[in-house]
């Protein structure tokens, strides 16, 4: 059996073929560096913190970091980290707590429904070769590839997106066709299951995406009668009741306090200001989708005058309406960051897959021009020329000095890398979509499978891996009479340290790590050797105070050079 067998065989059976094709897919591309990467701060360990400590406090309403409320996001990726990571225990995972891989999966898991939804997206309006086409290019997108890795609510809130769009879709474009059967009930459950999650995930994402479309839907049509298909008043009914139990709870436990921190500051925060100097002007994500959904973004440039052209198409234009008010709204927004608009990289994919798809809409070679021509060969060369770029320009940053088999194996990815995006390019410009979209997944996993599964582990850049090494250190320096030994921070407050090392870690200044190991036995420092001295002399003549090790590394979030000294407090002798 082919590939080409299976996408081409009408039969039910073959596209469950093609979907295990996908998520075998999904896996070649997302599991390198699942486990190897450190926790990357600043936002993946503060996740994964409060994970943690509903697991060590049994509280799953409460979501706090430490001593702080978190209360920006809703609880469920909270609780899928904590089962995940509880799944982890009961299968005897070492560590599972400090296992940050754990608390990824409900992240990879997230990615690949995700990508399984844009494959049911595409069926409903295209080929079974498009739909494969375009959800594997979505799949292999360096967005999504990210997000897969981090222990965050982007991957899973994607999903969500993704099902309920598939949904709503399907119901829309049944309205349209009169000889259609009647919508099957499970298409509204899904729509509003979807919808429900998603407000448990990451608040009103989720149902903003399918509310502008509906909106753009109902001003084409003039008419919104064919909403009445997704039950809205059972389905609303549905999603209140998966929402509201825990929502009254944690309303009731924070004296309404949630609402105001998730809705005022943290949501209207970032509507009217840059939110953690995440500032950017209109325009941001345009210039940075070339980078983020490469390599799809090539494909969906040679689509975009054709979807235009058929814009008046109902499933051109359901597309079109996925995509255009939701982008334009998080450009408006002053706070940007990359995956903002990932929820509109599934209806591009599928867009460009059904519009290059059609006989003849790629044009003949030798066209469109030799400006194009090389425009295109840049966009789909965008990641060799970067991964060349970071082995060139990364020392000092990544590693101290990269071994010679690693800068072999390193420039042959990029040679493989580049070689598959020319192939792309190449089969491009002969009009063959499908050759060219295999090809360019190809150069995206040559790149995953480096720069994820073995440039950024701590292995080969050890620099960035601060972090784990700082907490590896502090538990081999304890002595073996002080089980339980406690540690204060000084210069490094990164979550990641937090994850590693503790809860009870206490982050404070020079003066403040002093006075806690003042204040007893087995206790330890970490100390950043800019506030070494003043440590030292708030500390004075303490006895049983020692420099057991020095860590040296690069803060992930900044680039700051650490260079941390681990000091103990021994037992004192009776």
């Amino acid at each position: 059996m082919t590939i080409s067998s299976v996408l081409a065989d009408p039969a039910a059976p073959r596209r469950r073929w093609a979907a295990l094709l996908l998520v075998l897919a999904t896996l070649a591309l997302y599991l390198p560096g699942l486990a190897s990467l450190p926790p990357m701060d600043r936002d993946e360990p503060r996740f994964a913190q409060a994970s943690k400590q509903m697991l060590e406090t049994g509280d799953f309403v409460d979501i706090r970091y430490q001593d702080e409320a978190r209360n920006k996001k809703p609880v469920g990726i909270y609780w899928l980290q904590a089962g995940a990571v509880s799944l982890g225990q009961a299968l005897g995972v070492a560590d599972a707590r400090r296992t940050i891989w754990l608390y990824r999966l409900p992240s990879l898991f997230g990615a690949i429904l995700a990508v399984l939804g844009a494959y049911w997206v595409g069926l409903a309006v295209t080929t079974r070769r498009a739909a494969f086409l375009g959800a594997l290019l979505f799949a292999a997108t360096v967005i999504l590839t990210v997000e897969s890795h981090l222990a965050k609510t982007d991957a899973v809130l994607c999903a969500t997106v993704v099902w309920a769009m598939g949904a709503l879709l399907r119901i829309y474009l049944g309205s349209r066709d009169r000889g259609a059967p009647a919508v099957a009930p499970w298409l509204p459950a899904v729509f509003w299951t979807a919808i429900g999650l998603g407000i448990l995930v990451k608040g009103p994402i989720t149902p903003m995406v399918p509310a502008f479309t509906v909106v753009a839907l109902v001003l084409r049509d003039r008419s919104g009668r064919w909403l009445c298909a997704l039950r809205p008043g059972l389905g609303l009914a549905w999603v209140l009741l998966l929402v509201l139990p825990w929502l009254g709870l944690i309303l009731v436990r924070t004296h309404g306090a949630f609402l105001a921190d998730s809705v005022g500051h943290d949501m209207l925060g970032k509507v009217g200001g840059a939110q953690e100097s995440h500032g950017a002007p209109p325009g941001t994500y345009l210039l940075a989708f070339w980078a983020t959904a490469w390599p799809m973004a090539p494909f969906a440039a040679l689509a975009a005058p054709g979807a235009w052209r058929r814009r008046g198409e109902p499933a051109v234009f359901f597309l079109l309406a996925w995509i255009v008010p939701t982008w334009l709204l998080f450009e408006i927004v002053t706070t940007k960051l990359p995956h903002y608009v990932m929820p509109t990289y599934p209806a591009v994919a599928i867009l460009a897959a059904l519009v290059l798809e059609a006989p003849g809409a790629l044009r003949a070679p030798g066209k469109p021009g030799r400006v194009g021509a090389v425009v295109l060969a840049i966009l789909f060369g965008l990641l060799p020329l970067g991964l060349a770029v970071v082995l060139a320009f990364g020392h000092g940053f990544l590693w101290d000095a990269l071994s010679p088999g690693a800068l072999v194996l390193g420039l042959l990815a990029t040679v493989a890398a580049a070689a598959l995006a020319g192939t792309a390019w190449v089969q491009v410009r002969r009009g063959a979509f499908a050759p060219a979209a295999m090809a360019a997944v190809g150069a995206a996993f040559v790149v995953n499978l480096f720069v994820l599964g073995f440039l950024l582990t701590p292995a080969a850049s050890p620099l960035l891996a601060v972090s784990r090494h700082t907490a590896l250190a502090g538990r081999e320096a304890t002595p073996a009479e002080c089980a339980g030994m406690t540690y204060a921070s000084v210069g490094d407050h990164e979550p990641s340290l937090v994850f590693l090392t503790g809860t009870s870690l206490q982050l404070t200044d020079a003066a403040g790590a002093a006075r806690f190991l003042q204040g007893g036995d087995c206790r330890g420092a970490f100390v950043e050797a800019r506030t070494e001295a003043a440590f030292r002399a708030a500390l004075g003549d303490l006895a049983g105070v020692h420099l057991a090790s020095r860590v040296a590394g690069t803060a992930i979030n900044g680039g700051k050079h650490l260079d941390i000294g681990i000091y103990v407090r021994q037992r004192s002798q009776p």
